[in-house]
């Protein structure tokens, strides 16, 4: 379990606001107003004790970006990929591991298929350009469940959880980064930092663009949670396996690539005005926000739920075991129970 004091968040929070760090994903400003839409929105039968932590997960929401400096090596490594989903990179990939691990082995026997081919391909047939986004989100699911858990086991018991709640809302917030970093179209293309390859539209190659539209833009408009809140589709993925929810959520934003470059192209994102930049602003956001918030009570509602017996995974009799990786890859989301219906007198 991942356990950080009160006292370690206000010190990495200050760090985080005062360190003068590149900006990945979308800016300081939407990532915070994504995270406390999300909470304001929780359900009444899901966590609702975030609530008193929504100032925490609202500044702590830009925390994954610094952890992608050049002078944490090893943290850059493992980070970088994370905020990203260049699907056309992959695309010779037609089901999409249910293993991080599964998901790196198929693009290196692909790097090494090209490098005897095509070595300048070959470079970018890696994590790095393809990035792993969807896994980031799933693990930090899978611990926000644990730590659910833990929390509801806690309670029986009659300990105090308070410390915990603050670690669960660390978690949302870390968890949340990769969802609102997959809510901006220009994080699951190719085309992130200006377009790339043949460009009949005249579309700017400029590396700008991306920053354009989820900084300078977001902060141009003066992007706030009331502009984002119409804009929530109703609680969904409860009963729905989460991994494909998220590949769905990422394609979705896939559909507005070109939108962004057209805006670009045309001078919206220089307008404040604009109603259909201001209106993707707002969508995007917002389809960010209410998929934190399904995950979020979706986490807590599975926490609830009795054990399953042992798997065994890493087990060589396992089945679905893949020497390759050394596991089997995951299963099909938990089915929640369906919510009980009283019929209307």
């Amino acid at each position: 379990m991942l356990f950080y004091p009160r006292g370690v968040f206000a010190g990495l929070i200050a760090i985080s606001l005062l360190c003068p760090c590149t900006v990945y994903g979308w800016g300081e400003r939407a990532h915070g107003v994504i995270n406390r839409a999300a909470i304001d929105a929780l359900p009444d039968d899901g966590p609702v004790y975030l609530k008193a932590q929504e100032a925490l997960i609202a500044r702590s929401a830009t925390l994954p970006d610094t952890w992608r400096a050049e002078s944490e090596a090893f943290s850059k490594m493992e980070e970088d990929p994370n905020h990203g989903w260049f699907r056309e990179q992959f695309a010779f990939i037609t089901t999409i591991p249910r293993s991080r691990i599964a998901f790196l082995l198929s693009l290196y026997r692909e790097h090494e298929r090209l490098a005897r081919s095509d070595p300048g391909t070959a470079q970018r047939m890696n994590i790095r350009w393809t990035g792993t986004l969807p896994y980031a989100v799933l693990e930090g699911y899978g611990r926000l469940v644990a730590d659910m858990r833990l929390i509801r086991a806690l309670r029986l018991k009659g300990v105090d959880t308070t410390p915990f709640e603050t670690d669960t809302a660390f978690l949302v917030a870390w968890m949340g980064h990769y969802i609102a970093d997959g809510s901006q179209p220009l994080h699951v293309t190719v085309h992130h930092d200006g377009w790339v390859g043949p460009n009949p539209a005249h579309y700017t190659r400029d590396p700008a663009v991306h920053g354009r539209f989820e900084t300078d833009y977001v902060n141009l408009i003066g992007l706030s949670e009331s502009d984002i809140v119409p804009y929530l589709a109703p609680v969904a993925h409860q009963h729905s396996d989460v991994f494909t929810a998220v590949l769905a959520y990422l394609d979705r934003s896939h559909r507005d690539v070109e939108t962004v470059y057209r805006l670009d192209r045309d001078g919206a994102l220089h307008d404040a005005g604009n109603r259909e930049a201001r209106s993707l602003v707002y969508e995007r956001c917002a389809a960010a926000s209410a998929m934190l918030r399904d995950l979020v009570t979706r986490a807590w509602k599975e926490s609830g739920l009795s054990p399953l017996p042992p798997t065994h995974p890493d087990d060589p009799d396992n089945p679905g075991y893949d020497p390759a990786t050394g596991s089997a890859p995951a299963p099909l989301s938990r089915k929640l129970p369906e919510p009980v219906r009283h019929a209307v007198p």
